[in-house]
């Protein structure tokens, strides 16, 4: 690896920086970002033993990037059934979706603080076979211990924006080493393609294939729960605000108040992205006057309710199949969006706002294949809704999604392919 200052710096650093390390975990637990009975696994230490036989190791960085690899960690698994997966996040929340999504022969822990000893310890438990990471979050110390193990390391699912970019180009040189470590990159865009290369990763192992969640299958439901409350509603209109931030349900609610005069009984099913933040949003719909009902208080959504606060995690199968209206949250305020995939492949019309920065190749696929609506403020998103309840336009634009959703299956082939060549031609290195 050639010489770069500033990673020379950092690794110096990161040898001693367990006292650092120990301070910020303390204030995040403080903080309520942290799991107090898994919080050693942030320092390296392992919650279990380590599965005899060859280990897949996956880092992703939160929920979104680690639903991703669901579909190709189950078809990894049909595929070679002696494999074990550890996927690491670094939230609670991914944590707790991981739980209670990955197969058997997979399991979750935290990824340790990037302090040379914790990582040390990281790896000298697991000992993967392979290392893959997610999107384009980069932990030094993690990825230049893990090459000097000689474990290869790929990168699948990459996306860099143009603020990560301008970031890292600061640190050239440094992003240069630690991205010469990887043996190959599979990248979202032509985009992310051009950020990498420019910093330094070298042509020849990029490969543009297209994002992961296009290829991933439908998120899950309790089939029974989505039964019982189809009957509940008994065919009343409903829409779905799905994944939404602070800023956006007041621009929602604005919508829903405006549609209410030309459907009374319409139904909003408000899903914040952050469950803990149910208790703010309730207050939010009392002050506009709304009746409504919690989902997390095992209420209903009665047919005298306006709005039902569905303030719990890992539903969004359900609602999505409940609703034929979708609007996608993080994208009435300047967030970047989330993943139109997800209603896609269920069936539900697909609303969004202008701030689509993550995803924004699939909403310009979306939008060309008349698949999308753009809505801008409360009149446009009220409009949208209003106008898609005619079952014959749903009809025809959740089909165009669902069409664009399903062209992406390939994606997950090329990175199974990828890695499972990559696995093949590793020495095993699992033995004590």
């Amino acid at each position: 690896m050639r010489f770069s200052l500033a990673l020379s710096a950092y690794m110096a650093f990161s040898a001693r920086a367990s006292r650092y390390a120990e301070r910020k975990l303390s204030a995040r637990l403080d903080a309520g970002k942290e799991d107090p009975d898994r919080i050693d696994e942030r320092r390296g230490i392992a919650g279990m033993e380590r599965p005899e036989g060859d280990l897949i190791w996956f880092h992703a960085a939160s929920v979104g990037e680690s639903l991703s690899l669901l579909e190709l960690i189950r078809r990894m698994s049909e595929e070679r059934p002696d494999l074990h997966f550890l996927v690491t996040t670094g939230t609670v929340t991914s944590a707790q979706v991981m739980a209670a999504r990955l197969p058997s022969a997979a399991f979750h822990q935290f990824i340790p603080v990037d302090a040379l000893p914790y990582v040390r310890r990281f790896l000298d438990h697991w000992r993967p076979n392979l290392a893959v990471w997610t999107e384009s979050e980069l932990w030094p110390a993690l990825i230049v211990e893990t090459k000097a193990r000689s474990i290869p390391m790929v990168i699948i699912n990459a996306r860099m924006s143009k603020t990560s970019h301008d970031r890292w180009r600061f640190l050239r040189g440094m992003v240069r080493r630690l991205l010469e470590q990887f043996d190959e990159a599979h990248v979202q865009d032509d985009l992310t393609a051009s950020y990498l290369r420019h910093l330094g990763l070298p042509g020849d192992r990029l490969h543009v294939t297209g994002t992961l969640k296009e290829g991933a299958a439908a998120l899950p439901c309790d089939e029974t729960v989505r039964a019982r409350l189809a009957r509940h509603l008994n065919g009343r209109p409903t829409w779905l605000a799905a994944s939404t931030h602070e800023g956006e349900e007041q621009k929602i609610l604005d919508a829903h108040k405006q549609a209410l005069k030309v459907n009374p009984r319409l139904l909003l099913v408000l899903v914040p992205r952050h469950p803990h933040r149910g208790d703010d949003v309730a207050a939010l719909i009392e002050a506009q006057g709304f009746s409504f009902a919690r989902r997390s208080a095992g209420e209903q959504p009665d047919p005298d309710i306006a709005v039902y606060l569905a303030d719990t995690l890992g539903e969004l199968g359900l609602w999505y199949r409940l609703a034929p209206i979708s609007f996608v949250g993080g994208s009435l305020e300047p967030i970047g969006g989330h993943n139109p995939f997800e209603p896609a492949a269920l069936g539900s019309v697909i609303l969004h706002g202008p701030y689509v920065s993550n995803f924004v190749d699939i909403f310009q696929r979306l939008a060309e294949a008349k698949a999308s609506r753009l809505v801008s403020s409360p009149d446009s998103l009220a409009a949208a809704v209003n106008d898609l309840l005619n079952p014959d336009r749903a009809a025809e634009m959740a089909h165009a999604a669902w069409e664009v959703c399903s062209a992406g299956a390939e994606v997950t082939d090329k990175a199974l392919d990828m890695l499972l060549d990559h696995l093949d031609r590793t020495p095993r290195l699992t033995a004590d």
